[in-house]
Parts: structure tokens; C-alpha cells; sequence
């Protein structure tokens, strides 16, 4: 068994430590006190808004004081903090850091050395450089696959199409503030609805189907970030639980520790 820290709550970081979990590795999650996790019904990040969360049969809970992050949530639950970075890294004591931010421009910086073993997810991660092993995030047939020396596929490619409808399903911050929305995971909405708004900017659902992307009410978001996704297919089990391109990174992810730890 290996304690995991993991930065990030979002989908992506959230299958990752779902299936650490599952494995026998004790996990934390490092996030933002204010995520913008659009997916929260395939994340544990509502677990920083509401203090605990379920997903697909896991519980998260968060936590305040860094001390009770020592356990590294061996008791099969896996724990949260919005504690200061270096403070929840000193506390853990990890065996592996996985940066799962998935932060696609920014470029990461190096992170070697933080950890005996250190894993990058996606753009941007060079194996060998800023971290000792990346994995692929892209659609493709290298999805999950282990990078062991050199760069990860820059970005590109285009959001899936679901009945017709790829990125004209998402919602884009049209300018920085304070996201401010009533509705929930999995609501019915019709094309044209105001869903959301920032500031004095209504957010209105892009086409007819359900929500499965919608930032936190109270979240600051920067312009041009995804705020908002509907799913045109009507399938409230499509937009929880565990995503197939974040399961896949997740194995992806266990298959890189096996092979070092």
C-alpha cells in the first residue's frame, strides 16, 4: 500500500483516487478552497463545499486540521484539504504525488523530488523532467498510457459528440467573476433557460438535455473558463459516477505505480 496525494478534485483527480482507493492505497486530495470543477457529479469536489461526499461508493470527507491527514485516509475513505500545499505535503509524507489539475495551457512546474515518485497528468508534463512519469489524457488510443522519458501530447482535438453535439454543449465564462446558479447536477433544462450568471451576465443553456457541468455557486471563474455543460441524451447515469476517460487515465495511473512502487 502506498500513500497517494493527489492534487486536484476535479473528474479526472477524482477517478484517479477512486481507484487508488479501491486498490488498497491511502489517498489525499489537495485542492482550492473554491475548485471550479464543472463535472461535481463525477468528482469528490462537492466534499469541499458541503464537508463529505459519495462517489460510485466512495466517501471523501473534508478535512481542517493537516494533522489528521497523517492517517492518509487508510480507514477506506479518502480525504480533502484546503490546507496550504506544503503544509498537507509535509503532513502526508506521500509515496507517490499525482498532479491531476489538468490545467491544459499552464505549463507545470517541476515536481520532481516532491515525492519518491512523482505522475503528471496530460498537457504539458515532461516524464523524466517535471515529473518522473506522465500519462495521456487524450482521446485516442493512447488514453492511459504511461509516458516513462519525454513530453506528453500537446492539446488538441475536440470535445466527443454526444447525438450530434460536441462543443457547442459547453458553456464558456464570457468574463471573470463570481458564478452564481441555483440549479443542480443532472436538472432538466431547455435550450435558451438562463441557468446561471455572472454578475450581471445570464448564462443560458446552450441546447435542451441535462447538466453535466455546472461550477459551484460562489466560485470566482476566470473569462473563458467551462462553467456549464449539457448533455443532450437525457441520461442522469452518464453525468455521475465514474467517467470512461477518467476511469481509463485512473488505470493508467495505478498501472504507473505498480510498475515503481
Amino acid at each position: 500500500m502506498a500513500r497517494v496525494l493527489i492534487q486536484g478534485s476535479g473528474d479526472v483527480g477524482s477517478a484517479v483516487a477512486h481507484l487508488l482507493l479501491r486498490s488498497g492505497h491511502a489517498v489525499v486530495i489537495h485542492d482550492v478552497a473554491l475548485p471550479a470543477a464543472p463535472r461535481r457529479g463525477m468528482a469528490f469536489a462537492d466534499a469541499i463545499f458541503d464537508g463529505a461526499c459519495e462517489l460510485a461508493g466512495v466517501a471523501a470527507r473534508l478535512v481542517a486540521a493537516v494533522d489528521e491527514l497523517r492517517s492518509g485516509g487508510a480507514d477506506g475513505e479518502v480525504l480533502l484539504t484546503t490546507a496550504p500545499f506544503e503544509d498537507v505535503l509535509a503532513a502526508v509524507e506521500p509515496a507517490v504525488l499525482v498532479d491531476a489539475r489538468m490545467r491544459k495551457r499552464a505549463q507545470p512546474e517541476p515536481q520532481r523530488g516532491l515525492a519518491p515518485l512523482t505522475i503528471g497528468l496530460g498537457p504539458g508534463f515532461v516524464a523524466g523532467t517535471t515529473t518522473d512519469l506522465a500519462i495521456e489524457t487524450q482521446w485516442g488510443e493512447q488514453l492511459g498510457a504511461v509516458v516513462e522519458h519525454g513530453p506528453t501530447r500537446q492539446l488538441g482535438g475536440e470535445p466527443r459528440d454526444f447525438d450530434g453535439h460536441a462543443r457547442d454543449r459547453f458553456i464558456y465564462a464570457p468574463v471573470a467573476g463570481v458564478m452564481r446558479t441555483q440549479a443542480q447536477i443532472a436538472q432538466r433544462v431547455s435550450a435558451g433557460e438562463a441557468v446561471a450568471a455572472i454578475g450581471d451576465v445570464p448564462l443560458l443553456a446552450p441546447l435542451t438535455g441535462i447538466l453535466r457541468g455546472l461550477v459551484h455557486d460562489g466560485v470566482p471563474v476566470q473569462a473563458g473558463a467551462k462553467v456549464l455543460e449539457v448533455d443532450p441524451r437525457g441520461d442522469a447515469s452518464k453525468v455521475t459516477g465514474i467517467g470512461a476517460r477518467p476511469g481509463r487515465i485512473a488505470e493508467g495511473v495505478l498501472a504507473a505505480i505498480g510498475s515503481r512502487v
